[in-house]
């Protein structure tokens, strides 16, 4: 089993940053893809951003492609979003996902989200 945490969501005015986090922890020495998936209000759950155990492969939704960054750190067991020009449609629940198959999905494991509201 794997417990993931996020973290750094909050409010931001539009054409502003944040940076989100998400530790994992449970099973170790596993190699697991990781990810992001959004939820705003009234919508559904939609893929954001993942990326491979090496980093060699990222795969980001065209909504923010060229504006979010997806990284990790695999010594801290942590993976990044970086979100820079966030626009009000950002505004959603975060939430970090993690699998030991693929890189793009379906994802087994879940974190409870971070709410992320962008200001007009």
């Amino acid at each position: 089993q794997v417990q993931l945490v996020e973290s750094g969501g909050g409010l931001v005015q539009a054409g502003g940053s944040l940076r989100l986090s998400c530790q994992a922890s449970g099973r170790s020495g596993g190699r697991y893809a990781m990810g992001w998936f959004r939820q705003a209000p009234g919508k559904e759950r939609e893929f954001v951003a993942s990326i491979s155990w090496s980093s060699s492969n990222t795969y980001y939704s065209d909504s923010v492609k060229g504006r979010f960054t997806i990284s990790r750190d695999n010594a801290k067991n942590t993976v990044y979003l970086h979100m820079n020009s966030l626009r009000p449609e950002d505004t959603a629940v975060y939430y970090c996902v993690a699998d030991p198959i693929s890189d793009y999905g379906p994802f087994d494991y879940w974190g409870q989200g971070t709410q992320v509201t962008v200001s007009s």
